[in-house]
Formats: structure tokens, C-alpha cells, sequence
């Protein structure tokens, strides 16, 4: 039994935890399926893996350039709470429940390639990261519910449970997705889509006539901000120097210089690591969406052979920032308008829900408002431009702060810890599947199992019914008009160009 936990704690931590590794082997083998010759293979292997490492990079950068920002912003305004953090509470939650969460990620993997083999649901999540933290909260929520020392019962529910999700959200997001991408070629596979959708779909009921974020006209001398690392670099530099001088004035001296890594030892030294905190961001965002065109001009033609052989008409679900190069202003203006939605969640909480309910005050975590932020930005700008951009974000951040509170109340004595999951779907996933495992190892277990049918079977009638059928949402929108009728005029210049290359053909 110890050598079937080991080597599946290695597959799941060491292959599947590590998402360039799984997106380096799925293009090899979608490769392969096309015939190509082994050079090409290896490279195209490598390429995937190493666009991903970048990506990876690039939010490393961003990471490690927004944690002394938000040390800043709570320090500055005296806020206390719970900052929800995937890697945090995955951590503390390992040694109790890692066993579990391993057997359920490898199981839900399997059973998730047989769903996309045999039904309608051809998604192949490949989001390494956030199986990694869906199957740590399922062990937990469900073995702290079912009041159980069954391994198997947690681990059976939990891999059907995560298997269904993993299929599901990509289906519902799939139609904004195709909004966003103008295309079908892609799925977003990131457990944010709850925000997503609901962004996209305010987006639609909002910004009708407002246009696209993309389409800022900014004067002449304004001009170089149309470049997306410089104004998202300016930004933020605006941002961590307006609250690196509040923070001087309020902060002891002691605790304000250790806020950086490099600890500044006078004022003007704090000022200026603020301001190259600011620029790593900027750095951190390009290697992101640097990484992401390399990703996708290696995966996506890969994937065409994993398609036809294999899973037919399969579509690989990518991490959020596959989105970014589609709006990088919308995605700046979602993270900015995530925050704003954040603080005032905060706000809420702290002067109503929890003095009158109880409800933990859930700090705004700077990385969640950043990549949910973004990515519900660019699916509000596809629907609804700019207006669609700051409305999507601002719902978002009020989701990411609600949804987080209401999970601690299902994870028994970790919901007294200072950390909690962050994203949408781990949240109101999590809170629905511990409630209904608090019924108990019997009535809870039928529940669970009844919410996997329901989910199942409302996936697989979205997918036949609505992206089988073409259905993009917001077709009346400006920018979506516009669009169209330049690729209409894109079309048929190019078939007047065929048909005069035909002609001087025939000529000869």
C-alpha cells in the first residue's frame, strides 16, 4: 500500500503537479499522432514545456512584485484578515490530507479522459497547478463532512467529483471563450470560470454600445501608452509609489523598511525599491504573455493530433493567461476594477456581515485579483468593451472575497487558519460539496453523488445545446460587429486575390 501511495504522490506531484511537463508530453504525443518526424517531435515537446516554464516565470515576477504590494496596501490602512492563498492553505493542509489529494488527482485524470473519449465533453484540463489545489480541497471539505476514516469513500467521491469539474466548467465557459478568442481552438481550463462567465455575461447586459478597451484613442502624446508594457508598467509604478508615501508617513520605520526584499534602510532607498517592484511587474506581465504565444503556436497544432486520434475533437483547457494577449488593456482594467470590488467586499463584511453573522474578514489577495481580475476583464470587454471590462472585474473581486468566507465555514479546524482557497470555483464548489457532506457518510455520500449527476448532465446538455449550436453571446455589440465585418472584407479580398492568382494561372 505505501509503494501504491508513493508512486502515485510521484505521478501526481512530480508529472502533474508540474504543468510544462504535462503540456510538453500531451504536444509530444499529439505529435506523434500526426506522424511527424522525431525532430520535430522533441522540438515541439520542448517548446510546449518551455512556453509554459516561461509562463510560469513571467507569474513568478508577478508574484513575487505584487506580495510587498499588498504587505503595503494592508499596512498602510491598518486592514487585518484572511488573505486566501491556494499555495498556503494547499501547505498546511498536506500532511494531513496529501495521501488522499494524490490518489484523487491521479483517479480524476483517468476518469477525465474517459469522459472526454466518450461524451460530448471533449475538454482535457491541463491546468497542473489548480488540480493540485481542487483535489487537496476536495480531500478536505469531504473528510472533514463525511466524519470518515474511509479512505476510499473520499477518495472515490472526490475523483468523480473533481473528474466532472474538470469537464464542466470549460464547457460552460466555452462560448465566451469563442467570444474572446474569436475562435474554437481553445478552452479555459482555470477555476475562476464561475467570474469568467458571470463577467462575460454582465458584459453583455451592460455594454452594448460601449467599445472595446482595446480601442482606447489616447492623444498624440499619449501615444506610447497604446504599447501594453509600458501603460500597465506605468500604472502600477503610480499605484505602488502613491502607497509606498502614504505607508511612509503611517508605518514605523522598522516594520515599513522590511516590506521590501531588499530591505531599505532610508526613505529615499524605500521609495525607490517601491518603484522597481513596480517595473518587475511590468517585466513579469510581458514574459507572461510571451510565454503564452509560444504555448499557443506549439500546443494548438499539436493538440490537432491528440484531436483526431485519440480524443476526437478534443480541446485543450489552458491556465487564465492564454486569454491576456486578446485584451491586454481589459485585463489591467479588471485586475484594477477586481481590487476596487475587493475593498469594498471587505468593507461589507467588516462594518455588517461580521459584527451581524460572523463572516471572516477576507483581506484582498493581490495575486487572485491580478489573474481572475484580468481574465474576467478580457471576457468583459468581449461582450461588453469597457464598460464590460470594470463591471466583470469589480463583480469579480466581490466574488473572490464572498465565496472564500463562505468555504471556511465547511473546513472544520482550517477554517480557523489565516488562509483560505481564493478562487471562485474552489469556493462555491467547496462550500456546496461540504454542506452536502455534512449529512453524514450515508445521506451525504448519495447527496454527492446526486450533484455529480446533476452537474454531469447540465455540462453535457450546455455542450450539445449550446456550443454544439454556434452560440456566441453579445452578437449586437459594437465591437463584435465591426469585427465582423472586417473579417467579411478580409474574406473577400483574399478571394479576389485567389481568383486573380487563378486567373493569371490559367493565363500561363
Amino acid at each position: 500500500m505505501n509503494v501504491v501511495v508513493a508512486v502515485l504522490n510521484f505521478i501526481s506531484q512530480q508529472i502533474l503537479n508540474v504543468p510544462a511537463y504535462l503540456i510538453g508530453i500531451i504536444a509530444a504525443v499529439g505529435l506523434i499522432a500526426l506522424k511527424k518526424p522525431v525532430g520535430q517531435v522533441v522540438s515541439g515537446g520542448l517548446k510546449a514545456a518551455m512556453g509554459y516554464l516561461i509562463l510560469g516565470a513571467g507569474a513568478t515576477v508577478v508574484t513575487a512584485a505584487l506580495d510587498p504590494f499588498g504587505t503595503l496596501v494592508f499596512r498602510a490602512t491598518g486592514a487585518q484578515g484572511v488573505v486566501p492563498t491556494n499555495e498556503v492553505i494547499s501547505a498546511q493542509a498536506a500532511s494531513q490530507f496529501g495521501a488522499a489529494s494524490a490518489y484523487i488527482i491521479v483517479l480524476s485524470f483517468v476518469l477525465m479522459l474517459l469522459i472526454a473519449r466518450f461524451t460530448p465533453l471533449k475538454y482535457i484540463f491541463l491546468t497542473g497547478h489548480h488540480m493540485v489545489f481542487m483535489s487537496m480541497m476536495l480531500a478536505l471539505v469531504l473528510s472533514v463532512g463525511l466524519h470518515t476514516d474511509q479512505q476510499w469513500l473520499v477518495v472515490g467521491i472526490g475523483s468523480l467529483l473533481m473528474a466532472v469539474i474538470m469537464v464542466a466548467m470549460p464547457a460552460f465557459t466555452q462560448p465566451f471563450t469563442n467570444r474572446v478568442t474569436n475562435s474554437d481552438k481553445i478552452s479555459v481550463g482555470h477555476f475562476n470560470s464561475l467570474g469568467y462567465m458571470l463577467s462575460g455575461a454582465l458584459g453583455a447586459a451592460v455594454g452594448k454600445k460601449s467599445k472595446s478597451t482595446e480601442d482606447i484613442n489616447f492623444p498624440k502624446a499619449l501615444s506610447f501608452l497604446r504599447d501594453s508594457m509600458v501603460s500597465t508598467t506605468l500604472l502600477m509604478v503610480v499605484l505602488y509609489l502613491v502607497f509606498a508615501i502614504w505607508a511612509a508617513f503611517v508605518v514605523p520605520a522598522d516594520q515599513l523598511f522590511a516590506i521590501f526584499p531588499s530591505k531599505p534602510t532610508d526613505y529615499g532607498a524605500f521609495i525607490m525599491a517601491a518603484f522597481a517592484q513596480a517595473l518587475q511587474f511590468g517585466i513579469g506581465v510581458s514574459i507572461i504573455l510571451y510565454g503564452v504565444r509560444i504555448i499557443l503556436g506549439e500546443l494548438v497544432p499539436a493538440f490537432q493530433g491528440i484531436a483526431n486520434k485519440v480524443v476526437p475533437g478534443a480541446k485543450p483547457a489552458l491556465d487564465i493567461p492564454i486569454v491576456f494577449p486578446y485584451g491586454p488593456n481589459a485585463s489591467l482594467i479588471g485586475f484594477l476594477s477586481s481590487f476596487v470590488g475587493g475593498l469594498v467586499a471587505l468593507g461589507i463584511i467588516a462594518l455588517w456581515l461580521g459584527p451581524l453573522w460572523g463572516v471572516a474578514l477576507i483581506l484582498p489577495g493581490m495575486v487572485p485579483h491580478f489573474f481572475d481580475g484580468g481574465g474576467a476583464g478580457v471576457f468583459g470587454n468581449a461582450t461588453g468593451g469597457r464598460r464590460g471590462a470594470m463591471v466583470g472585474g469589480f463583480v469579480n473581486g466581490l466574488l473572490i472575497t464572498f465565496l472564500p468566507a463562505s468555504l471556511m465555514g465547511v473546513m472544520g479546524s482550517f477554517g480557523l487558519s489565516n488562509s483560505t482557497f481564493g478562487d471562485a470555483d474552489f469556493c462555491w464548489y467547496g462550500t456546496v460539496v461540504g454542506r452536502i457532506a455534512n449529512l453524514g457518510p450515508g445521506i451525504g455520500a448519495v447527496g454527492l453523488i446526486v450533484l455529480v449527476a446533476v452537474l454531469f448532465a447540465a455540462a453535457w446538455i450546455w455542450q450539445v445545446k449550446v456550443v454544439d449550436k454556434g452560440w456566441l453571446p453579445a452578437k449586437e455589440h459594437v465591437a463584435f460587429i465591426d469585427h465582423v465585418k472586417e473579417e467579411e472584407k478580409a474574406a473577400k479580398k483574399a478571394a479576389r486575390m485567389a481568383a486573380k492568382a487563378e486567373e493569371a494561372k490559367t493565363a500561363k
